[in-house]
């Protein structure tokens, strides 16, 4: 049995699970899977991490590229994460003729082409199931067990910070801030939690589900996001009160006209599989024309979880390089379909609006929407007796996005308005 020696590059939250869980588990995978996996070389800037987790000092470096360089390291598992240093990371361990795993949602998002292209060039593996869902098995259903399949349809809750957050708001009654404060304390949210709550994690995540279910190459850049900030606890309470939840969803769908790819809150009827997915928990959706609708759930973040997935990654490797077998599936991205503007989007819109207490204000806005051909379905007032502003609520009938921006422009604009506050696209699944 042929040794397979690793390479560590990041010793953070999902690298010490790698090394707890090969520890736990090397001898398992000798007797199950048939390969022997040694982690050889270790590489972070925090030297202290060495230490904690009981590695050989010899073994060990603040410098990636000597591990890359290594002649006697076959694979190299990235998670330091980021699109600076760990992009030339991993390209160098690829052109080294080392195959990679790798955590990395953002270096894929925006170098995959490069990545694979540099992969397929060396003739070896590179593998991220880490990168989106955790510990969910994705990536792999996507490219092998789901080929059989024009999928179309791949969406999800890939956020675990956003979705306790909104969990909390709307059973609980917190608001953002309150919310955002808790899941800190928890550990669940970062100091800087600009990238959850603003969407930029899920938009990463999608766009590489994206890329894998359609066979066609979408980027960060691509997928427009909107976050949480916005939203309030009478927001969830409302659709609550209509038979819908309130989740902050990635969604790609497949259509004649191209690619429509988004992240946002979206409104989805608590009967669908993905409202009753509260707290840290993760689920991806997919729907295929043999195989029907599916769902993927599982804990989407974690040291564990996500290291499960990394330590999948490297036995299907050193299972290839065991038998001698080169990569089966690389980058299949090889389509080319166009990317829908968000503009064109047709769905139903739910609209808050802080405004003036006074007269004729509801039929001013409700008259900016119909100028614009947006119709609409409910409307509702909220204020309290003697109070300066009241609260409008309206739910439209499926109306274009450009209609309903253009609406929320001229809106704004008015002297009346004191705020437009949450809009929450609808999706009737």
């Amino acid at each position: 049995m042929r040794t397979i020696r690793v390479g560590l590059i990041g010793l953070g939250t999902v690298g010490s699970g790698v090394v707890e869980i090969l520890r736990r588990h090397g001898e398992d995978f000798q007797r199950r899977a048939g390969v022997d996996i040694r982690l050889t070389r270790f590489a972070d800037r925090a030297t202290e991490r060495f230490a904690a987790l009981g590695l050989d000092p010899e073994a060990c470096t603040t410098d990636a590229f000597e591990v890359t360089a290594d002649p006697d390291i076959d694979v190299v598992i990235e998670l330091i994460g980021g699109t600076g240093v760990a992009r030339e990371v991993v390209l160098a361990a690829l052109r080294a003729g080392k195959s990679v795993v790798t955590a990395n949602k953002a270096l894929l998002a925006t170098h995959g082409e490069e990545v694979m292209e540099a992969a397929e060039a060396a003739g070896v593996d590179i593998r991220f199931e880490a990168s989106v869902g955790g510990g969910i098995p994705i990536i792999g259903p996507l490219k092998h067990s789901l080929t059989s399949n024009e999928i179309t349809r791949v969406m999800g809750i890939v956020n675990g910070t956003t979705n306790y957050m909104l969990t909390r708001m709307g059973e609980d009654g917190l608001d953002y801030a309150t919310a955002l404060a808790e899941a800190q304390a928890k550990g669940f949210a970062e100091a800087d939690p600009t990238a959850d709550v603003d969407g930029h994690d899920a938009a990463a995540k999608i766009a590489i589900l994206a890329s894998i279910a359609f066979n066609s190459r979408v980027t960060l850049d691509q997928v427009p996001t909107e976050g949480i900030r916005a939203l309030a606890p009478a927001d969830l309470e409302y659709a609550r009160q209509v038979g819908y939840r309130v989740k902050l969803l990635a969604i790609a769908n497949r259509t004649a006209e191209g690619t429509d790819i988004r992240v946002h809150p979206t409104m989805i009827p608590e009967t669908h599989p993905l409202a009753s997915v509260n707290g840290v928990y993760n689920a991806i959706y997919v729907v295929g024309d043999a195989v029907g609708e599916t769902m993927f759930f599982g804990e989407g973040a974690g040291s564990l979880p996500a290291a499960s997935a990394v330590v999948g990654d490297l036995v299907e490797i050193a299972r290839d390089l065991q038998t001698g077998c080169r990569p089966v599936v690389g980058c299949t991205c090889t389509e080319h379909h166009p990317v829908r503007d968000i503009a064109t989007l047709q769905t139903r819109y739910y609209v808050r609006l802080l405004v003036v207490d006074a007269p004729g204000v509801l039929a001013a806005c409700a008259k900016v929407f119909g100028d614009h051909g947006v119709s609409l379905s409910s409307v509702i007032q909220r204020g309290e007796e003697g109070a300066e502003t009241a609260e409008l609520v309206f739910v439209t009938h499926s109306a274009r996005e450009a209609d309903v921006r253009a609406s929320l422009a001229e809106i704004g604009a008015s002297e009346a308005v004191r705020e437009v506050g949450a809009v929450i696209r609808v999706e009737d699944l």
